[in-house]
Parts: C-alpha cells; sequence; structure tokens
C-alpha cells in the first residue's frame, strides 16, 4: 500500500516539479522532474528511489487503472487467441493502415521544455532515462549505492530502447541528454543490431549491479525483475533475427543471453511454481506468491482496474476457436492424435479431459449473445482473471477491480529459457524437466512429462507429430510455443510472438479461419430471438462466426509500426532523410 503512494507521488511530480525531497513540505523548485540537477536532491537514496517509482507506470501497466487498458487480457486483441472483434463499448487495437500525420509514439525529440503538455513517446521516456543516468552520480554516494541506482537507470533506459525497437527496428541511439542546438537532434536511424547491441550492455550492467533485495518485496526492482525481463527481450531480439533473416550471428548471441539470464533466476532458488494457476490473475493479493517476480497492487479507493469486469457481468470478445484447439488433451496428445477427445459439439465436450490451463481459462458453459448478458462473441467467455469471491461485490464490477497484476513471472522466464535453449540447438531432457515438465506439474494442469526422443517430442516414450503442425516449424519447436501460448494465454504476449517468429500470418482470418470460429450451436436449440445476429458456419448447426463482415487481414509491412509523417518532413527540413519502414508511404 505504501509503494501505491509512493508512485503516485512520483507520478504527480513528473507531470509539475519537485523538491530536494520528494516526501517533504517543500515541493515548489524552479527545476522540471528531468533537469533537476541539485546535489542535495541526489545525496538522498529515499529521492533517487522515489524518483525511479515515476518510470514505473510506463513499464508495468498491470491491468492498468479505471476503464483503460493494461498489458494483460484486454489490452491485446490483435492475434490468434481472440477472435477479430469485441462487443459494444470495447475498442479493439487493429493493425495499423494508415500512415499517423503525427505521434504514433516515435515523436518529439524536443527538449522537454518543448513538448507539448500531455504528448509522451519513446523519446521522452529515453529522456527521462538518460537525465537520470547522468544525474545519479551528481552527489558523492558510496559505489554500491551508486552503481545500483545507475543499474535502475540503464534497466529502464534498455527497456525503453527495446520497446521503441520491437515498434520501429532501426532507431536513432541517444544515450545523453538532448539540448537544443545537439547534433543528434535529427540523428539518422541507428540500425537495430547497433542499438540493441547497447541494450544488451545496459542490461549486463544492471544484472551485475542492481541488488537482489531493494525496497518493497515483489513491487520493486530488483536483480530478479532485470534478468527476467532480460530473458523476455533478448529471446523476442534474437529470435527476430533469426527469422527475419537480418544477422544470424547477433541471433545466436542475444539467444544465448536471454538463455543465460532466465537460468539465473532458475538456479537462485528465488522462485517457484504456484500451485495455483488461476491465484496469479484473480487474487486480492499476490503478496508473497512464489512465483511472481514482480506485481502491481490494486487497493479500493486508491487504484482500481477493470478486466475482472470484462470476466464477470460483462460482453467479450471470448475466446477463438483456433485457441482452444491448441491446448493438449490429458494424455499429452494434441486433439488430431488423442483418443481421448470426442469433440467440441458442446462447451463441455471441448473442455472434457483437456490440459488443466484450459478449464481454469474459459467458463465451463456456452455463453451466447442475445442468451446470456455477460455473453462471450464467440460463446467461450474467458475467466483467467475473474476472483469468484468478488462476483457480487462492488469491486467486482465496473472501473473498481482490486485484484493484484502479475508483471513478470517466473512460468514466463522457465518457458523463456526452454524456448532459448530449443532455438540454439542445446536443449536437453533436463532442460525440459525444469521448465515445461515443472509448469505441467503444477497442481490442476495434469499433463504427462514431455519426453526427448530422437530430437522429437514423446509422451510415455512414444515420438508424437502433430498432423495440424505448420510444416516449416519443427515438430519439438512446435511443441514449445504450443506450451508457451497455454502457460501464458490471455497475457499479452502472443501478438509479439507472432511477430518474432515471422508468424504474423497466423492472426489472419481468411488463411486461418478458426480464428474468427467460437462455439458449436444448434439452431434448433434456440428462438428466432435468441438467434437475432448469430452467424454460423452451416445451414442449421455450425460454429459460431463472431464476426460476420470484419476480417483481419495481415500485411508484411504490419511487422513494423511506419514513421509519421511530420517526422519524416522535420528532419528534411533540417537536411537529413529519416527512411520510412517497409511498405508504409513516405508522404
Amino acid at each position: 500500500m505504501k509503494l501505491l503512494k509512493y508512485i503516485a507521488i512520483a507520478g504527480i511530480l513528473s507531470m509539475t516539479s519537485c523538491s530536494k525531497d520528494f516526501l517533504g513540505d517543500d515541493f515548489l523548485t524552479k527545476d522540471p522532474l528531468d533537469q533537476l540537477t541539485d546535489p542535495a536532491f541526489w545525496s538522498s537514496e529515499n529521492n533517487i528511489r522515489t524518483y525511479t517509482f515515476g518510470f514505473y507506470n510506463s513499464y508495468f501497466k498491470g491491468y492498468g487503472s479505471g476503464f483503460g487498458r493494461g498489458a494483460l487480457y484486454d489490452g491485446q486483441f490483435i492475434n490468434d487467441d481472440f477472435i477479430p472483434i469485441s462487443p459494444n463499448e470495447i475498442v479493439v487495437d487493429e493493425f495499423v493502415i494508415n500512415v499517423p500525420t503525427s505521434g504514433g509514439g516515435w515523436s518529439p525529440v524536443l527538449p522537454a521544455n518543448q513538448i507539448p503538455t500531455g504528448v509522451t513517446s519513446y523519446y521522452s521516456r529515453i529522456r527521462k532515462a538518460n537525465h537520470f543516468i547522468n544525474s545519479v552520480p551528481i552527489a558523492e554516494l558510496a559505489e554500491e549505492v551508486q552503481n545500483h541506482w545507475l543499474g535502475v537507470g540503464r534497466f529502464f533506459r534498455g527497456l525503453e530502447y527495446a520497446n521503441f525497437v520491437n515498434a520501429f527496428g532501426d532507431v536513432p541511439y541517444i544515450d545523453h541528454v538532448l539540448t537544443e542546438d545537439d547534433p543528434d537532434l535529427y540523428r539518422p536511424r541507428d540500425s537495430r543490431v547497433y542499438v540493441m547491441d547497447k541494450v544488451l550492455e545496459d542490461f549486463r550492467f544492471a544484472a551485475e549491479h542492481v541488488r537482489a533485495s531493494d525496497g518493497p518485496a515483489q513491487q520493486a526492482i530488483n536483480k530478479y525483475v532485470v534478468l527476467a525481463y532480460m530473458s523476455r527481450v533478448f529471446l523476442f531480439e534474437g529470435t527476430w533475427l533469426k527469422y527475419h533473416g537480418i544477422d544470424e550471428a547477433k541471433a545466436t548471441e542475444y539467444l544465448e543471453a536471454a538463455k543465460w539470464a532466465a537460468e539465473q533466476v532458475i538456479t537462485s532458488g528465488a522462485f517457484s511454481v504456484s500451485n495455483n494457476y488461476r491465484d496469479l490473475f484473480a487474487s486480492e493479493s499476490l503478496k508473497g506468491n512464489s512465483e511472481v517476480i514482480l506485481f502491481k497492487e490494486y487497493a479500493e479507493g486508491i487504484l482500481s482496474h477493470s478486466a475482472m469486469s470484462y470476466n464477470n457481468l460483462e460482453p467479450q470478445a471470448g475466446m477463438s476457436k483456433n485457441a482452444l484447439d491448441s491446448y493438449l488433451l490429458s494424455d499429452g496428445l494434441p486433439i488430431g492424435l488423442s483418443s481421448r477427445y470426442e469433440n467440441d459439439r458442446t462447451v463441455a465436450n471441448a473442455l472434457r479431459d483437456r490440459d488443466g490451463r484450459l478449464v481454469q481459462t474459459i467458463a465451463p458453459e456456452l455463453r451466447m449473445m442475445n442468451v446470456r448478458s455477460n455473453f462471450a462473441l464467440s460463446g467461450y467467455a474467458v475467466q483467467k482473471f475473474l476472483n469468484v469471491s468478488l462476483r457480487n461485490e462492488t469491486v467486482g464490477t465496473g472501473s473498481l477491480n482490486i485484484t493484484d497484476a502479475p508483471i513478470i513471472r517466473y512460468g514466463e522466464v522457465l518457458m523463456n529459457y526452454v524456448e532459448a535453449a530449443a532455438e540454439l540447438g542445446v536443449l536437453t531432457q533436463d532442460d525440459l524437466d525444469k521448465t515445461i515438465n515443472v509448469l505441467r506439474n503444477r497442481t490442476g494442469v495434469g499433463l504427462p512429462r514431455l519426453e526427448l526422443s530422437g530430437g522429437r517430442p514423446a509422451v510415455n516414450g512414444a515420438p508424437y507429430d502433430d498432423p495440424a503442425r505448420d510444416p516449416s516449424v519443427p515438430s519439438l519447436l512446435w511443441e514449445i510455443r504450443r506450451e508457451r501460448r497455454s502457460e501464458l494465454m490471455f497475457e499479452g504476449l502472443r501478438l509479439n510472438d507472432l511477430r518474432r517468429w515471422r508468424k504474423l500470418e497466423y492472426a489472419d482470418t481468411d488463411r486461418n479461419p478458426t480464428n474468427n470460429r467460437g462455439a458449436y450451436i444448434v439452431k434448433a436449440n434456440y428462438t428466432p430471438e435468441q438467434l437475432n445476429g448469430i452467424t454460423i458456419d452451416g445451414t442449421n448447426e455450425g460454429y459460431i462466426i463472431p464476426s460476420a463482415s470484419i476480417k483481419r487481414t495481415v500485411e508484411e509491412k504490419f511487422y513494423l509500426d511506419p514513421i509519421p509523417l511530420d517526422q519524416i518532413s522535420l528532419y528534411e527540413s533540417n537536411g537529413v532523410e529519416l527512411e520510412q519502414n517497409f511498405g508504409w508511404p513516405r508522404k
């Protein structure tokens, strides 16, 4: 609770002015937060710590706040887990199809005092991190103290640049605070490899120097938070370089960095897989949860969200048939091979004898539009984020939800490790046993051990090959990717997974119709009123087509965002060419 107040204070001060002591009475000085150079301020470790809380809301969104989206569940609809539209007032962020005239996250590059109020961008957050890194050495602090906070600053800068590269590819790399006449103000784009090498330097410094414990447990930056994010960032970048054919040697280096970072977390013994999967996403408190590396706290009257409400009394988009079909049966085999799979003519049948994570993610009954007020357009309603004990309470409705949000967790780190090992070609049975098989051993999952047999996946000594496998993906890697999808379903990672594997086509509804299919229904079981607005893919019975008129079409250019037109013009007016990303117009 105390940290919530500190973050709120830091957020307010980052938008106004600040004091020599954030928690003191004198809040007014002439310097904006990102220009503060007073040695007295930087000589207080408490001030420095509180300053860093001003970064948290930019990176650790959790479930968001109010009716605003966070990073989990409703924060990302563009993938093959969700159907391509959502109901009523829920706005869906589909692919950018037009070049923005301004904004787009790229601009502005101007110094802080020239940035219009309320405008944020990668540059503004990078500037804030650079200012922090430059300012920590102003006062004479003990070497350990200084290196810890420099590590925290470099972690945030590295994370921001990783996000910047993720969005745009090649970007200008700036490691200092820009001034009005700085020659780097209109710096051309540096290669993503050059930038990510700098990011790797930042992460390595942070991993070496950030304390194993500092501030509230599981709520503040520490070594394990750095390492967990390092595993995520460099798994993304290593596989991006590999599958987009950019730099094979660097891809290997980055994948090795991801594997190393994940291994440091694993061998530390500081974390373990939680016995209850759903409690990770629907608990009033995540304090002390052994799987949580970092979480965002919510509290009634201070900070609340609405993610749970969409799993409770509100209409929702719902899971796609494509996602549901990806879950294994309890014998460890896919639906195309398992003798335990009956059919999906009812929701009960679809969920029977499946990976236990599925029944903890999807409601056990059909929730069809015109039949239930809390319907899912696909009929498959998500319940992963629903706290059943709060469903009829005030805090279970509207924007008043108070369940804590996992920001990054040990389960993801395990999946980062095993995928990196597989991509590097060094995967062993021991690797599977300390990652995927640990997750499968979680109470309620009920899957057999995944085995390695001659480079192929196997269960109970029998190798298998999913008939639905993408033929361009080796069978073992296919199963690792499946496990990742099942473990991390609706946690805001799937779109980036598709992008880094160069498999964005999986989200295309024409090429993969089951993305736009839901539950199976028989028309004779419903009244004409209940069938109003319902489209199915058969005459009298079939699968619900949630979006009969809207398709999700993927183009190659969607892998990277377009550079806003005003930035291209601004660069040109200063004699510098700012290249546009592939497939997007310059004017």
